[in-house]
């Protein structure tokens, strides 16, 4: 299988070499934006995001026990208890679709059910409060509203689908929950908690985005936010000193790195592919933004599927969806696909795709793409009818 692999790698870069038109503007032009979007993504996301999210998935896996992971989110837990911490775990971190794959990675290797596990991935990027009030400020109150009822209900419904088409995985689960035990046995819990809170208010508060000043709230927020994050640098660190042996930092220091070296090549890797496909927000990949902005216009299956497809493929940083939206409404994107595209496009992107393959498998990670991208298609059919 490896020498298989090394194989199809090889031959992929000689029909690339051989056949890429690589002397065209147009292909120069989507090179040059491929490596431009990574720089992009290297200085504004790599440090802030990922190094965070990386340190937390690696605490997770090390000093949360496994019992404790599959009792709050694992098949056997309430559905109304799992999916309700699922949902409100990824609203709280309110992060972008790559920054939440080393958390995902983190609980789904402890042991979370599938349905909260794609509930957490979903909820996420989708469910952002902040996003969603500058949606109903700079779109308009009904497809904010349409977006927090599409956001909340997909997640949920995607999450017991997944569950149901998947039960074997569950099964699974259950199965080992007897071995379960491993982790940090003889650590009070409050000794765990508090460092993983340390780090996700660090997370949240050091990318926590510029708003408009009316929303005085999250402005005040954006003002303190590195005053906050100092905060909880101080006291992840205070804590870490006083209550962490060397063997413990050194295993916690291990798995952060096993999750980097999973995710952060395929993720770098993903996006340099994303900028050359669909190009930078306001620049142009090998497809010219006027033709995708030309898909999308009505309200019909065809336009509402391809902002769904086309959404799910583009990466979107926290927030970015809002002005590109308003950009294509004022080309003349119908009122359906851009909510379509507002459901798909922060849960999902063709780096995420990538690295998520590699977390749960190509099967379970197909099915969850084509729900997104099929209920997001579904609502934006239904907004666009009640807004024509």
């Amino acid at each position: 299988m490896k020498e298989t692999k090394i194989f199809l790698i090889l031959l992929a870069v000689f029909l690339t070499a051989y056949f890429v038109p690589f002397s065209q503007p147009a292909v120069q032009s989507a090179i040059v934006e491929a490596f431009l979007m990574l720089q992009e993504y290297a200085r504004l996301h790599v440090l802030s995001c990922l190094v965070p999210a990386f340190f937390i998935a690696g605490a997770i896996s090390v000093f949360i026990r496994k019992e404790s992971v599959i009792r709050y989110l694992g098949p056997r837990a309430p559905r109304l208890l799992s999916y309700g911490v699922a949902s409100v775990s990824g609203a709280i971190l309110a992060v972008c679709s790559c920054t939440v794959l080393p958390l995902f990675a983190g609980i789904y290797a402890r042991g979370a059910g599938i349905g909260p596990a794609t509930v957490f991935l979903y909820s996420g990027p989708a469910i952002n409060v902040l996003a969603i009030i500058m949606t109903a400020k700079v779109l308009g109150a009904k497809i904010g509203l349409a977006r927090v009822i599409g956001a909340v209900g997909f997640s949920v419904a995607i999450g017991l689908l997944m569950q149901i088409i998947f039960r074997e995985h569950d099964d699974k689960v259950r199965n080992g929950a007897e071995f379960a035990g491993e982790g940090a046995a003889d650590r009070p819990l409050w000794k765990t908690a508090l460092p993983i809170g340390a780090m996700v208010g660090i997370l949240v508060f050091m990318n926590w985005a510029k708003s408009d000043p009316s929303v005085k709230a999250w402005y005040a927020v954006y003002r303190a936010k590195w005053i906050l994050t100092a905060a909880f640098g101080a006291a992840l660190v205070w804590m870490i000193a006083g209550w962490f042996t060397k063997d413990e930092l050194k295993e916690w220091t291990s798995s952060t790195w096993a999750f980097a070296k999973q995710i952060l090549p395929l993720l770098l890797g993903g996006v340099m592919l994303a900028g050359f496909l669909l190009g930078r927000p306001g620049h142009e990949g090998i497809f010219p933004s006027s033709v995708v902005a030309g898909l999308v216009g009505g309200n019909g299956l065809l336009a509402n599927l391809f902002a769904s497809v086309s959404g799910a493929l583009m990466y979107f940083a926290t927030l970015t969806e809002v002005p590109i939206l308003q950009g294509l409404l004022g080309s003349g994107m119908g009122q359906g696909p851009a909510l379509a595209l507002l459901l798909a496009g922060p849960a999902l992107s063709l780096p995420s795709m990538i690295v998520i393959g590699r977390i749960m498998g190509t099967k379970k990670t197909l099915v969850y793409i084509a729900l997104v991208v099929v209920t997001a298609t579904l609502a934006g059919l239904l907004f666009g009818a009640w807004t024509h």
